[in-house]
């Protein structure tokens, strides 16, 4: 399995796109601003799409991706997100008024968009892949995702912060990549803990739950910096010695990783 970084900032700015990971071309994690680095044909080949959460930067790409694909379409893109970010997303966005409602267009019976509702804990085969819906903690109904491969799972925190369930989840899989969120430098800690988010600090000891012995050539990709605070952060957990003690990898858009 290859895995695209479309986008893992947590805000834009020049080179800097929201949250979206690209699996096999066929399965988008997330839909933020990276996926507007993609082709309309590239968008075409796209059929499942997973949803963290229902925050601007981890959707905003999604109405405008399905209006850029839907002249191609043979088929509804399918969206797989919880019920509550469902809600949100017919509520907020595709509500007639924001943006049309595509799971109606052309016809109820044959639209562009069918959301497909999830669980915690549920397994999904598609496209040849396991995804696995994981636990997260934040300050709106929110998961993570776990995508087996041949080297282990590809696991992705989605946005969180402190978490035990997560980890009693990852630790019994077979890791090859974490990808985990650091919006926040400790100078904003206490916004991070307003907003349900990690600061270096607060990634410390989420990854104290890591059993390390576990996952051998494991790798550990940081994402969802802001790009105000990437330096300070990237000070923050130097001074904290955690690329001493974790192979960490700070992720940016274009990277392709192969498992």
């Amino acid at each position: 399995m290859q895995v695209r970084v479309l986008g893992c900032s947590g805000a834009i700015a020049r080179d800097a796109r929201t949250t979206s990971f690209l699996l096999d071309e066929r399965i988008l994690i997330d839909a933020g601003t990276g996926v507007g680095d993609l082709t309309v044909d590239e968008m075409l080949r796209i059929e499942h799409v997973f949803l963290t959460h229902a925050h601007l930067d981890h959707i905003a790409a999604l109405p405008l991706m399905i209006d850029s694909m839907a002249a191609g379409l043979r088929r509804p893109l399918l969206v797989h997100a919880l019920p509550e970010t469902i809600a949100a997303l017919r509520q907020h966005i595709f509500n007639q008024v924001i943006w049309p409602d595509f799971s109606l267009i052309p016809s109820p019976e044959h639209p562009f968009l069918r959301f497909e509702p999830l669980q915690v804990g549920e397994v999904h085969e598609v496209c040849g892949h396991r995804v696995q819906a994981l636990p997260a903690q934040h300050n709106v109904p929110a998961v993570g995702y776990a995508v087996a491969t041949p080297s282990g799972n590809w696991v992705f925190t989605g946005d969180t912060c402190s978490n035990p369930a997560f980890w009693r989840c990852v630790n019994e899989l077979p890791l090859a990549m974490l990808v985990i969120e650091c919006a926040f430098s400790e100078r904003e800690h206490w916004l991070a803990l307003r907003s349900q988010h990690l600061s270096p600090s607060l990634l410390a000891l989420e990854l104290a739950q890591l059993d390390l012995n576990r996952h051998p050539g494991l790798r550990i990709g940081i994402t969802h910096t802001k790009p105000s605070e990437r330096l300070q952060i990237e000070a923050d957990i130097a001074a904290l010695g955690l690329a001493q003690r974790y192979p960490l990898i700070w992720l940016e858009s274009g990277q392709r990783f192969d498992f």
